[in-house]
């Protein structure tokens, strides 16, 4: 379905997989990656960066909401 399809992909979609504590938070909501540690680790691991800078913010939009919705939840019950 939403599968990474290139081998790129795939290396960006470990890359998300590393970044849970990379989350820039302030009291009850999650903002998004820190982006520059997030580029960092990637050229570490040998990821293209330009692949990354394309594909990671559209990624993060997606966990922001899904996480803050979460949250959200766990606050109503």
């Amino acid at each position: 379905m939403n599968r990474p399809q290139t081998p790129e992909g795939w290396q960006v979609w470990d890359l998300v997989g590393r970044l849970g504590g990379q989350l820039r938070v302030i009291p009850g909501a999650v903002l998004g990656w820190d982006m520059g540690a997030a580029l960092a680790m990637a050229h570490a691991l040998g990821i293209d960066t330009l692949i990354a800078a394309e594909l990671l913010p559209e990624i993060e939009a997606v966990m922001v909401r899904k996480l803050n919705e979460q949250m959200e939840g766990g606050r109503d019950g």
